[in-house]
């Protein structure tokens, strides 16, 4: 597989692996204001206008709306992963989640943030997730950041699929990520982070 850069050219692709993995976000979660109701509903109701705004952001070329994609490489107009990427500014819901308040995250100039990692359900277990995880720096770094951080849900067991939107754990600590903060040893939301 090649990952790259998502595209205006690459939002057809994009799109089809979110339909494939019943995701109905569209990856619009961290920039919608309403509250969680509101969000649930939307998702269910009008899946078609998270993909809307995600694209029109694409298009635009703005900056809360890049990410990676990984694509097959036997059928290059297909995506089987997606990371968010977009600088940790552009994300001010993350702040205010229950369990980031109490973590000291530090300035925001120049961190991205990894805000979403999905994998096509047939592909899971089969490195697309590392790929995605091991292309981040340079891409952050390609776009003038100088750190990226992620925020892994941490469990006893093997994550379950709908557990694991934000990356295992596990991928970050074996490619280096270093554990940038937590705000108490058994906290289920580390934040690590990769300097650049």
């Amino acid at each position: 597989m090649r990952v790259t850069p998502l595209t205006p050219e690459l939002l057809g692709a994009w799109g089809a692996l979110f339909e494939a993995s019943a995701s109905a976000c569209f990856c619009r979660w961290w920039h919608f204001e309403g509250t969680k109701n509101e969000w649930l509903a939307r998702c269910f109701e009008d899946p078609a206008r998270n993909r809307a705004e995600q694209a029109a952001l694409v298009d635009r070329g703005a900056i809360e709306a890049r990410g990676l994609l990984a694509m097959e490489d036997d059928a290059p107009e297909k995506a089987v992963g997606w990371m968010k990427l977009a600088p940790r500014a552009l994300l001010p819901k993350l702040r205010k989640q229950g369990a980031y308040r109490a973590v000291d995250l530090g300035d925001d100039g120049g961190v991205w943030s990894v805000g979403c990692l999905l994998v096509r359900p047939d592909r899971r277990r089969h490195g697309v997730a590392r790929a995605l995880v091991q292309a981040a720096p340079d891409a952050v770094r390609a776009w003038g950041g100088r750190a990226v951080e992620a925020y892994p849900h941490r469990v006893s067991h093997a994550l379950h699929d709908e557990e694991a939107w934000m990356g295992p754990e596990g991928i970050f600590v074996t490619e280096g990520w270093q554990l940038a903060q937590l705000a108490n040893e058994a906290a289920p939301y580390p934040v690590y982070r990769k300097l650049l």
